[in-house]
């Protein structure tokens, strides 16, 4: 048989040689694909913080449901699904927390992911937390239709509204940076303005989590002294979400290598006790943090004051 040659037109590759031109559109293809996937994985985190605030709600429902039985039985099942509801918000919140910061390490901050959590963000942290407190707390323990059984639903409802308020604020605060209107607050990267609506959040699932047990097995005087206690923290975390209080944000933390470090020691000892004591380190570091922003507040009034003072005088 005549043997076939190669013209000079024709050129053989061997496998995987292609052109210096070929190569470099396969790599930024390659490049631009492992980018796309970079942008799935904050929207996962929301995604599993949305997942968990339907939990909880779906678990605060479903205890109050079982509150009507009044059987031990049936209230240990209750106080069951209470706190494995206050468990996925606590959950959420770490969810929360990581991803927006998986978003601005890998720089693929979207607005409409930002929209998204905050969407995540009153599902789980405004309407879960008024849910379980109502059905855990004074829903359970205050007879339907009297004023105070009134009181809580408006407490709730107000709890809500000023999770959401707080969070149209932020958004609106994070992408207009200066002053928006004449005495409105100055954005401080380094503080939130007002109380973080996770951590009312996050205060409301801790106190389920310390003591899951129903309001409705305490006896009727003490149900109602410890629902008007409730009311009186629901309330109290609502004014501070719409307040101007200064909260610490910790994004400074991490930015030096000093700073790095003593940030991962004191993650890695909070997390173990959380695992180990949770009960008591969640309502302790949520009570710190919130009271922390408090006295802040209180030391700068009683400064300015000392400074007017001195002026006058």
């Amino acid at each position: 048989m005549p043997a076939f040659h190669d013209s000079p037109e024709q050129i053989n590759f061997a496998a995987g040689d292609l052109p210096a031109d070929d190569n470099s559109v396969m790599l930024r293809k390659e490049r631009r694909g492992l980018r796309k996937g970079l942008y799935v994985i904050p929207s996962a985190f929301t995604a599993a913080n949305i997942g968990m605030g339907f939990y909880a709600v779906m678990g605060a429902l479903r205890g109050f449901q079982l509150l009507e039985g009044g059987t031990d039985a049936e209230l240990t099942r209750a106080a069951a699904h209470f706190d494995y509801a206050a468990r996925a918000i606590g959950w959420a919140t770490l969810f929360d927390a990581l991803d927006g910061r998986i978003a601005r390490m890998t720089k693929t901050t979207t607005e409409i992911g930002v929209h998204l959590d905050s969407l995540a963000d009153v599902l789980t942290f405004g309407i879960a937390p008024a849910v379980l407190i109502y059905s855990w707390g004074y829903g359970a323990a205050l007879a339907e239709g009297s004023n105070a059984h009134k009181l809580g639903w408006f407490l709730s409802f107000m709890f809500l509204i000023c999770g959401a308020f707080r969070l149209a604020r932020f958004n609106v605060q994070a992408t207009r940076p200066r002053v928006l209107a004449e005495g409105a607050a100055k954005v401080d990267k380094k503080n939130f303005v007002g109380l973080p609506i996770p951590v009312a959040g996050g205060m409301i699932a801790a106190l389920v989590h310390f003591s899951p047990e129903p309001l409705s097995r305490l006896a009727v005087e003490q149900g109602i002294v410890y629902s008007g206690l409730l009311m009186g923290l629901v309330a109290l975390l609502s004014v501070l979400m719409i307040s101007t209080v200064r909260y610490s944000s910790f994004k400074a933390v991490g930015l030096s290598r000093r700073s790095t470090q003593v940030a991962i020691l004191l993650l890695a000892a909070i997390g173990m006790l959380i695992w180990l004591y949770s009960r008591y380190v969640l309502v302790s570091l949520l009570s710190l943090y919130i009271l922390h922003g408090l006295l802040l507040r209180l030391a700068s009034l009683l400064r300015s004051r000392l400074t007017f003072t001195r002026l006058v005088i």
